[in-house]
């Protein structure tokens, strides 16, 4: 999808985050306090990246991962902006910025995945099979 398009289908913090490598407000956004079951999929190519299963609360104010549900659908890279040196994480298949990953997470991995809630988008479980995500129910039963 070129720019032009994407411009039209993303709210301006989601062009921003996923193609602007930008950041929204922690503690502001839509799935920072999520307690809703369900999968959240790239806000811009659908591809499903994490789940509530896999959520927890890192106090950071965006939502915190353990792991995405397809290592191949996450691409990390080193980040030196902002005077840091942290690892970004993006999508594979839509070159999305995410967010950025921490080597400060609960087990089992020790990871903390911190995603912007506007790269993504969440469909709660009841609406996995109508959404198209139907192999994905099994992750929670």
């Amino acid at each position: 999808m070129n720019k032009d398009d994407l411009k039209k289908k993303l709210t301006d913090i989601q062009y921003e985050v996923t193609q602007n490598n930008g950041t929204e407000p922690p503690f502001r956004n839509e799935y920072y306090n999520n307690k809703e079951v369900g999968l959240y999929v790239d806000i811009v190519s659908g591809k499903p990246l994490f789940s509530t299963n896999d959520q927890f609360d890192a106090g950071c104010g965006w939502p915190s991962f353990t792991k995405p549900v397809h290592e191949e659908e996450i691409v990390n890279k080193e980040d030196h902006s902002h005077g840091m040196r942290r690892i970004e994480v993006r999508s594979q298949t839509a070159d999305s910025h995410l967010g950025h990953v921490f080597p400060d997470g609960p087990r089992p991995t020790g990871l903390r995945y911190c995603i912007n809630s506007a790269a993504l988008r969440f469909i709660p479980v009841q609406e996995l099979e109508k959404e198209g995500y139907g192999e994905y129910v099994k992750l929670f039963t």
